[in-house]
C-alpha cells in the first residue's frame, strides 16, 4: 500500500498479514506502557519506602490518564489524519516512558505516569484505524486481531516488567519501554498509507459531538458500561496480584509477571470470538465472555480451601478464564460500536474506552483498598460483583440484536 493513498474500508481488499501484523504490535507495545508498572509496585514502594495505598496510586493515575486521553485526544482521529496522529503520539509516549525511568521520587513518577496513560491512547488510534482499512465483511476478525496484539501487550507487558525489573531494576524497564515505542511509531508511519477524516468540523464541535452520539446510540451505552464493569474486576485482579503474591507466597516480581502468561492464552482468542461475532452475532458473544468472567472470579474464593499447590493452579484457571471472557467481550462490543457510525469510528471507540477505562482506574484503587481492608477475598468478592454486574446488563438486551 501507498503511504499517500487513502483507502476507502468498503472497496478495500483483504489486509495483507504484515499490515495487520504492524498494527497488532503498535497496538499491543503502546497498550503494554500502561501496565509495565503493576508487577514492580512492590519494588518500587521499598525503594521510596512508602505503604501499599500510595503506590497503588501509580497504576490509578497511569489508568485515569489513558481515560482522559481516550475522551479529549482519540476523536482527534475522525477530524485528522490518522497516520500523523499515530506518529505524534507515539514520540510523546516515548517520551513520558523516559520521565517514569528517570523518577527520582513517587511524586514524580506519579507525573510520569499519569503523561504515559495520557499518550499512550495511540493504541486506542491504532485500533479505529484497523477497522476503518478492512472490508466490513472481515471487520470482526481484523479487528480481533489487532486486539489480540492489545491484549497480549497488556499482559505480556507484566511477564516482561517483572523479570526486567527483578534482574536490572524497574528504571531499566521504562527505559526499554521506551525504545519499543520509538520502534514501532516509525515502522507505523512506514506501512500506513493516508486516512481521509471523516468529519472537518472544529475540535470544540468534535467533543460536543461525543455528547449527541452517546445520547443517540443506546447500543454504545450498554456496550461501554457493560466493558466498564469487566475493566473493574480485571484491573482490580492485576493491580493487586504482585503484592498478593509476595505477601502470601514470597514471590519476587518476576514470578509476579509471569501470570501474565496465563492471562495472554486467554487472549490469544480474540480472532476467534471476531469470527464467531461476525457469524452468530456479537450481542450473544458478550453475554457468554461476561458469564465466563464472572464464573473465573468465583472460584478464587475456593483458595483458603486448598493446599498452595492447588491454589496456584486455580490462579492461573481463574485468570485463563476471566482474560479470554474480557477479550472476547471487548471485541464483539466494538464488532457492535464500529458498526453504528462509520464516519465516526474514532469518536465512538473514544466513549466506548473512555469507560473501559474508568473502570480500570476504578479497580486499580478499589482493588488495592480491598487488599488493605479485606485482603485477597475482598479482591475477588470485588471482582466477581463487577462481573455479575456486567452480565445482568448484556442480559437485560437479551431479546435485542445489541
Amino acid at each position: 500500500m501507498s503511504a499517500v493513498n487513502s483507502i476507502n474500508s468498503d472497496q478495500a481488499e483483504a489486509l495483507p498479514g504484515p499490515l495487520v501484523f504492524t498494527l497488532a504490535a503498535g497496538a499491543g507495545l503502546s497498550v503494554a506502557s500502561i501496565y509495565y508498572s503493576q508487577p514492580m509496585l512492590d519494588i518500587i514502594s521499598k525503594q521510596f519506602n512508602v505503604g501499599v495505598g500510595a503506590v497503588g496510586m501509580v497504576p490509578m493515575l497511569t489508568q485515569a490518564g489513558y481515560a482522559l486521553g481516550i475522551l479529549l485526544l482519540a476523536p482527534l482521529g475522525d477530524r485528522h489524519d490518522r497516520r500523523t496522529i499515530i506518529l505524534i503520539k507515539g514520540l510523546l509516549l516515548m517520551a513520558a516512558l523516559l520521565l517514569c525511568g528517570f523518577s527520582g521520587g513517587l511524586s514524580a513518577l506519579l507525573v510520569a505516569s499519569f503523561a504515559t496513560g495520557l499518550t499512550a491512547t495511540v493504541a486506542q488510534d491504532i485500533v479505529p484505524a484497523s477497522a476503518a482499512l478492512a472490508p466490513e465483511r472481515s471487520r470482526g476478525k481484523t479487528v480481533g486481531t489487532v486486539m489480540t496484539g492489545l491484549l497480549v501487550g497488556i499482559l505480556l507487558s507484566r511477564v516482561v516488567s517483572g523479570v526486567v525489573a527483578e534482574y536490572f531494576g524497574w528504571r531499566t524497564m521504562y527505559m526499554i519501554a521506551a525504545l519499543a515505542v520509538l520502534f514501532i511509531s516509525m515502522a507505523l508511519w512506514r506501512v500506513l498509507p493516508r486516512f481521509t477524516p471523516g468529519t472537518s468540523v472544529s475540535y470544540p464541535r468534535l467533543l460536543l459531538s461525543l455528547v449527541h452520539l452517546w445520547r443517540q446510540h443506546q447500543t454504545l451505552r450498554r456496550a461501554a458500561l457493560a466493558q466498564g464493569l469487566l475493566s473493574v474486576g480485571f484491573s482490580a485482579f492485576w493491580s493487586t496480584l504482585a503484592i498478593m503474591l509476595s505477601e502470601r507466597f514470597h514471590f519476587d516480581s518476576a514470578v509476579a509477571g509471569a501470570f501474565g502468561l496465563a492471562g495472554a492464552a486467554g487472549a490469544l482468542a480474540a480472532p476467534l470470538a471476531g469470527s464467531v461475532a461476525d457469524r452468530i452475532g456479537p450481542a450473544r458473544v458478550t453475554q457468554v465472555g461476561a458469564a465466563l468472567v464472572t464464573v473465573s472470579f468465583a472460584l478464587m474464593f475456593l483458595l483458603p480451601l486448598l493446599p498452595m499447590p492447588a491454589q496456584l493452579a486455580l490462579i492461573i484457571i481463574s485468570t485463563v478464564g476471566f482474560d479470554l471472557g474480557v477479550q472476547a467481550t471487548l471485541v464483539a462490543h466494538q464488532t457492535l460500536v464500529y458498526g453504528l457510525a462509520p464516519e465516526a469510528r474514532s469518536r465512538l471507540n473514544a466513549l466506548l474506552f473512555t469507560v473501559v477505562f474508568i473502570g480500570m482506574a476504578s479497580g486499580a484503587a478499589l482493588g488495592s483498598l480491598a487488599l488493605a481492608h479485606w485482603g485477597w477475598n475482598g479482591v475477588v468478592a470485588l471482582s466477581t460483583l463487577a462481573g455479575a454486574a456486567s452480565l445482568a446488563v448484556r442480559f437485560a438486551s437479551r431479546h435485542l440484536k445489541n
